[in-house]
């Protein structure tokens, strides 16, 4: 089963980080991090930046790898491959057009409170730590896309952290 290649990328300002509601599947009505699929010929990080800039109108400033996701289903169309990076912007900087979703600034500590889907509620904290390091995480899901297992560890780490999902 081929995976989808896309990436997701949070914005940070100061304390707060910029989310996207959903209007559309997939994760309708769900708080995410903008972002999209890897087009053809471009890496993970020009599509990062790319899907920032048309999701929002922001300019990403040297985007950090966080995350590499890897989503497993039963289902051959969610087979996701993704890649995760979180960027600074200027605070005076204006958001864009909302044809996504509608985009609003939280506070870092509000974002776990959001509907968020399973996984980000997991990655979120990995991806906004400054200190710890980039994760290589793989989630697996049941038939009804109901999150049932998942692994995390430091990218260039041998040794897999296995916990359940929370929730």
């Amino acid at each position: 089963m081929p995976f989808i290649l896309a990436t997701l990328i949070y914005a940070q300002r100061d304390d707060q980080v910029l989310m996207l509601y959903r209007h559309k599947e997939p994760n309708l009505g769900l708080w995410v991090a903008p972002g999209g699929k890897i087009e053809p010929g471009e890496s993970p990080r020009a599509c990062a930046i790319r899907e920032l800039y048309e999701e929002t109108g922001l300019r990403a400033r040297d985007p950090e790898l966080r995350a590499i996701i890897t989503e497993l289903s039963p289902h051959p169309d969610w087979q996701w491959l993704m890649f995760v990076y979180r960027t600074r912007v200027e605070a005076g900087e204006e958001v864009g057009d909302e044809r996504e979703g509608r985009l609003r600034w939280f506070r870092v500590d509000e974002v776990l409170k959001l509907p968020i889907p399973q996984a980000d509620a997991i990655f979120f904290p990995y991806i906004m730590d400054p200190h710890g390091p980039a994760q290589e995480m793989v989630f697996h899901y049941n038939a009804d896309l109901k999150l049932i297992h998942w692994e995390t560890r430091p990218i260039g780490h041998q040794r897999a952290t296995e916990t359940p999902p929370h929730g």
